[in-house]
């Protein structure tokens, strides 16, 4: 992997892009606008709001990302008799989590980094677009679920569109991301190799066999060396 032909993926959330604080910014503001319509949403609370997500990830996991999340604030609407204004709240909520979306400071460095000597990828199932989360103009590539019939990660089918998007053999490629279900194991299972980024230093669930473990993306190059020296 130490020649420009390899690839570098990314997961987008809570890898490259710092997902919490934006989402609790989006909630507060819904949470706001619904207690300035009407007194019932009073008794809502931020941590209502939260697991509503929860209570309805489950039934929905394999749906769009932004159906899921419209499907978590018309339950949180539904506690003060808002549902019917769940495009506006829908519309607030995705404004606000947006212009707070930002990428961990160590990521612009990392891919600067990397680019001379890697083509760098961008694959998620989530809603962080890259243009919109300050990651505009980073990558060669960028795959989507739910975009072209690509479903989520874990399926196999997910690779392979990472795979075509880079015009590389799987083998070439190092996936790099948060969770070691969707973008290590699977990573791996499709025959790419992974890193997988612990930034919380997590204990390594059993079974588990990243090609690399790192804290943080400063010092991947470093990293990705030892991962193509490995598999050589």
């Amino acid at each position: 992997m130490s020649g420009p032909r390899g690839a570098v993926v990314f997961d987008a959330d809570e890898t490259l892009v710092d997902l919490r604080p934006a989402v609790t910014g989006a909630l507060v503001a819904v949470l706001d606008e619904m207690r300035r319509r009407t007194p019932a949403a009073a008794a809502v609370a931020l941590a209502d709001l939260e697991g509503d997500w929860g209570a309805v990830f489950g039934a929905l996991s394999a749906a769009p990302v932004q159906e899921i999340r419209r499907a978590a604030l018309a339950r949180s609407l539904a506690r003060a008799g808002l549902e019917a204004d769940l495009d506006e709240f829908a519309a607030l909520f995705f404004a606000r989590r947006y212009a707070l979306s930002r990428p961990f400071p160590d990521v612009l460095p990392a891919l600067a980094a990397l680019r001379p000597h890697h083509m760098l990828g961008f694959a998620t199932n989530g809603n962080s677009r890259a243009e919109r989360c300050g990651l505009a103009g980073q990558f060669a590539f960028e795959v989507y679920a739910h975009e072209g019939g690509v479903p989520k990660k874990p399926a196999p089918e997910f690779f392979t569109a990472v795979v075509a998007a880079s015009g590389l053999p799987a083998a070439r490629i190092v996936h790099v991301g948060d969770s070691p279900e969707h973008d290590v194991a699977a990573a791996q299972r499709a025959g790419l190799r992974a890193v997988w980024l612990n930034r919380a230093g997590l204990p390594r669930p059993r079974g588990l066999e990243p090609d690399a473990e790192v804290s943080t993306l400063a010092g991947l190059s470093t990293v990705l060396t030892t991962v193509a020296n490995a598999n050589a």
